[in-house]
């Protein structure tokens, strides 16, 4: 890894860029690329006019419009918030004119997982207390607290622990419609992920969302490995607690019996995201991320990428590698509802960047989206899923979500992830049981910061490391985290608080 002082001041991405970006903090009247010298000091990961950008003049980066100047702006000046705009944009979606199939992996690549009845593999073994409501969320907090007092896993070291999975919904909603039917598939979806060894449901009894339309809606009958209860049926809180006790015994014995057994690669499914992007996410992390991306497509595996308001603006990059036309238009159909969605809160689709976004370089969401997408790789887009939608199918596809991360990580979860993959610029903290998340920096600054935190460094592709290489280290260590490698989130102890279900329509 090269010292940050020996890298060259700016980077010029794409020939058709009117802007580059700053490797490491300018100084005022620096030497710069093209001949040029910085107007005004310049912090790392932003961006400097490359020519003179006239008033309404489209901005470039990646070769791609970011946005629409504000006021002049000379060369060699900083270019963000204070003279950059969204501006107009149209997209060419050219439907599936970029799809291109990737050539098959050259070896099989494997892990060591759980497989379950259902034929799925898990990369975990955990037991869940999974709840149908909020009310139920302190009870489950209740029995897994009291398991943990009487030590009930030491005789099952194959589990790998008891999770609460809580949430403030299931109640005060309608029985019927759209938040309905989403919070459903990500009941369910939690119910079916394969890192769950066992699932103990609890409910309070008289709630919208019942245990009995899930249970028989999804034959989630299985008595070894699921089992359910109301509080109000049990006799109040102690009763459920103790019950509850009983009833995480069975299950743990049932659970402990699994043990890790070579699976192909085929069988992960890698739920992708990024949060508290900087500049340099859609230069090295990202890119990385979907070069892996393509590597686990390539083994006949599955991955997802998501959160549908950080695609707005580079969606078309997406809709030009879908399989057919059918589903480019279904990704625009999520587009345009998302406009309808924002606008009918009373926000807007910009809204995001976040001011640590903007801190870190990035001015608008055409920019932000651009590097988001890069995670995608270059598979062609082989479905587009509702949130929380299983999706059963091989290769790279896209689920509807908010960009809130943990909502969103909650949703391709329900969809079957058994394995996430974070890329961050700024430093996200999180992690989300049961699945185990592999945390990726995009700069060497917040690598040696918050090393504790981030597992994979991506700063040393500004050093030279190509984006394949790097892509083949992530992929390589998503397949060790798979055969039980903890991540760093994991030693840490994440994941209690991180299960938020998308609520979508009125509380009533």
């Amino acid at each position: 890894m090269k010292d940050l002082s020996e890298r060259p001041y700016a980077l010029h991405l794409h020939s058709g860029d009117n802007v580059l970006v700053a490797l490491r903090a300018v100084p005022a009247g620096m030497a710069l690329p093209g001949g040029l010298s910085a107007a005004e000091p310049i912090p790392a990961g932003h961006k400097i006019a490359r020519t003179a950008i006239a008033p309404g003049e489209a901005v470039r980066k990646y070769g791609q419009i970011i946005g629409a100047a504000t006021q002049p702006i000379a060369p060699g000046a900083h270019v963000h918030v204070q003279n950059l705009g969204m501006g107009a944009h149209k997209q060419d979606y050219g439907f599936g004119s970029a799809a291109r199939a990737l050539p098959p992996a050259e070896s099989a690549a494997g892990f060591f997982g759980y497989r379950r009845p259902s034929g799925r593999i898990g990369t975990r073994n955990y037991i869940g207390i999974l709840t149908t409501v909020n009310c139920a969320g302190s009870v489950a907090r209740f029995i897994a607290e009291a398991a943990a007092r009487a030590g009930l896993l030491d005789a099952f070291p194959n589990v790998d622990g008891i999770v609460p999975v809580v949430h403030g919904s299931g109640c005060g909603m309608s029985g019927k419609g759209e938040g309905y039917d989403t919070l459903f598939r990500t009941l369910a979806g939690y119910g079916r992920n394969p890192n769950f060894g066992a699932i103990l449901m609890v409910g309070l009894g008289c709630e919208v969302m019942q245990i009995p339309d899930l249970v028989d809606r999804e034959a989630m009958k299985d008595s070894d490995r699921f089992r359910f209860m109301t509080i109000q049926h049990e006799g109040g809180t102690r009763a459920t607690v103790e019950r509850g006790l009983a009833i995480l015994r069975e299950l743990a014995a049932a659970a402990d019996q699994a043990r890790r057994a070579p699976a192909p690669a085929s069988a992960l499914v890698l739920g992708m995201q990024c949060g508290g992007s900087d500049g340099y996410s859609g230069i090295t992390a990202n890119p990385a991320l979907g070069h892996a991306s393509d590597l686990l497509v390539r083994q006949g595996g599955i991955s997802i990428l998501s959160e549908t308001s950080e695609i707005y603006g580079a969606e078309h990059l997406l809709t030009r590698r879908a399989a057919d036309e059918a589903t480019g238009r279904k990704l625009v159909d999520l587009i345009d509802w998302w406009e309808d969605y924002t606008a009918r809160n009373f926000g807007e689709m910009d809204n995001n960047p976040s001011p640590g976004n903007k801190r870190g370089g990035l001015t608008t969401i055409l920019e932000k989206s651009l590097g988001a997408v890069a995670k995608g790789g270059t598979a062609p887009l082989s479905g587009v899923y509702k949130y929380a939608e299983p999706i059963g199918s091989p290769g790279f596809a896209f689920m509807d979500s908010p960009g809130y991360d943990p909502c969103s990580v909650t949703g391709q979860t329900a969809s079957g992830a058994n394995l996430i993959a974070f890329t961050t610029g700024r430093g996200s903290v999180s992690g989300y049981q049961p699945v185990p998340c592999l945390k990726i920096a995009s700069n060497t600054l917040l690598w040696k910061r918050m090393e504790p935190d981030m597992d994979v460094n991506c700063g040393d592709i500004l050093d030279g490391t190509g984006i394949e290489e790097k892509g083949q280290e992530i992929f390589a260590a998503l397949l060790r985290v798979a055969s039980g490698e903890r991540t760093k989130s994991e030693a840490q102890g994440f994941g209690a608080v991180e299960f938020v279900p998308w609520q979508i329509g009125a509380v009533m």
